[in-house]
């Protein structure tokens, strides 16, 4: 199986200014990124930023780079101009890996990717996790999902979705042991058909995604479809703050260690 990765890197991020070029483990944050990529055995990898500074460190490290306009609204838009750029045939997978993402398993690049290519009905792909914990599923950052008998996406949201009337009522500590049918939360992981990549950013923004924030919605809202699997391995959470770079900082040394 052929697949590509694009990486969108933005330098100016709103909980963690620089955050692609910040030092972990004596890397530029990106860099690691970059090496999770290479791991996958993808065909192809860009870093894809608007900004001088990244596009220096990440040619500095040996990764291929293009510079991309800065008034994309998101990741996904950035992709296709890269997509329409290098002139990546209509077929071809391309996976959309968050710049902020250094202990992405390689097993999920590639997971996402095989799971596009078994569905051919389909525009888009993405992992999810199985979701236990209360507060997890109460917490707006955490993002929820619902897929129909096809493995294929109904609805993505920030809220507990789906509502289960018999307990929700006892939130944050509802019991959510034996539901009638597993709660799901989101990987923000995508696989994408070039075509459709390119395509994205003409479309016109919904309001559902304009109100919760959730750029995958744009794609529901015009009747495309997104296959949904289950992640083979849990991927860490990414970094949106120096508490997460910290944290980040301690696991890439107790794997030194180990």
């Amino acid at each position: 199986m052929s697949f590509r990765i694009v990486i969108p890197a933005r330098y100016q991020a709103t909980r963690l200014p620089g955050k692609p070029l910040r030092d972990l483990a004596g890397k530029p944050l990106i860099q690691h990124v970059h090496e999770r990529a290479l791991e996958s055995g993808a065909e192809e990898i860009l870093i894809a930023t608007d900004d001088e500074r990244i596009r220096d460190a990440a040619e500095g490290f040996g990764a291929a780079v293009c510079m991309t306009r800065t008034d994309h609204s998101n990741g996904t838009e950035r992709l296709g101009e890269v997509i329409e750029k290098m002139g990546w045939p209509d077929e071809a997978v391309i996976v959309n890996l968050q710049g902020d993402e250094p202990l992405m398993p390689p097993e999920c690049l590639r997971q996402v990717a095989e799971v596009l290519t078994a569905h051919p009905e389909c525009a888009m792909s993405t992992l999810y996790a199985a979701l236990d914990d209360p507060e997890d599923m109460f917490d707006p950052h955490v993002v929820k999902l619902v897929a129909n008998r096809d493995d294929e996406a109904l609805y993505f949201s920030r809220a507990p979705i789906p509502w289960w009337r018999e307990r929700f009522g006892e939130a944050p500590d509802a019991d959510l042991s034996e539901p009638p049918t597993p709660f799901m939360r989101h990987i923000g992981l995508y696989a994408y058909r070039a075509d459709f990549g390119r395509d994205y950013g003409k479309l016109t923004p919904s309001p559902l995604e304009q109100m919760e924030s959730l750029e995958q919605l744009r794609a529901l809202w015009h009747g495309y479809r997104i296959a949904v699997a289950e992640a083979v391995q849990l991927p860490p959470a990414g970094v949106d703050t120096e508490g997460d770079l910290e944290r980040v900082r301690r696991q890439l040394t107790s794997q030194k260690v180990g």
